[in-house]
């Protein structure tokens, strides 16, 4: 083993895959790049958290509004989602720059983004102030069965990032071992 800078180690267990957020405020949409989020309850009401702060454009609409869309692109669009990252909704308009499409969606005023591969409409149920944290609850999500990229891509830090590749499964090893109506 060799010593790791301690304020490296978040990229050994950094959460993917990297994803869009959109917002609206106003008549204004916006996208930001984010790869700091996590799962925190599945099922039928599926809760996320994001980590994102007043540095972000987006953070003043999340707060507002309470509302946004989690958009999953796929590895074919890593390069624009990368852009996005670095430049500001305060003075882009960063649909029309990417040549992304805006789709209106059921449940949010924030919209879809027609060329990601999956899109979760939520609310704002919570701010952490002190960790810079929003807690999500997913209220309608769509998919593209048509879309022949599926692969999603993860940040590791540094500018790097992982890509999906092949798909192992173990489901029939995981329920074998579970009790009967689990």
């Amino acid at each position: 083993m060799q010593e790791l800078p301690l304020e490296k180690a978040f990229m050994l267990i950094e959460p993917g895959p990297v994803v869009l957020i959109t917002t609206r405020n106003g008549r204004k949409n916006n996208i930001m790049t984010i790869s700091w989020h996590m799962v925190m309850d599945f099922g039928s009401s599926p809760r996320f958290a994001l980590l994102t702060g007043a540095w972000n454009y987006s953070c003043e609409a999340l707060l507002k509004n309470k509302e946004c869309v989690i958009a999953i692109p796929t590895v074919d669009l890593s390069q624009k989602v990368v852009e996005i990252g670095v430049c500001s909704g305060r003075d882009t308009d960063k649909f029309k720059k990417f040549e992304l499409t805006p789709v209106k969606g059921k449940e949010v005023k924030a919209p879809l983004i027609d060329e990601c591969l999956a899109n979760i409409e939520c609310r704002v149920t919570d701010y952490i102030e002190k960790h810079n944290i929003f807690v999500l609850d997913g209220v309608f999500a769509w998919i593209d069965p048509d879309r022949k990229e599926r692969r999603t891509f993860h940040a590791v830090g540094d500018g790097r990032f992982v890509v999906d590749g092949r798909t192992i499964s173990y489901r029939k090893l995981m329920t074998s071992k579970l009790p009967p109506g689990v």
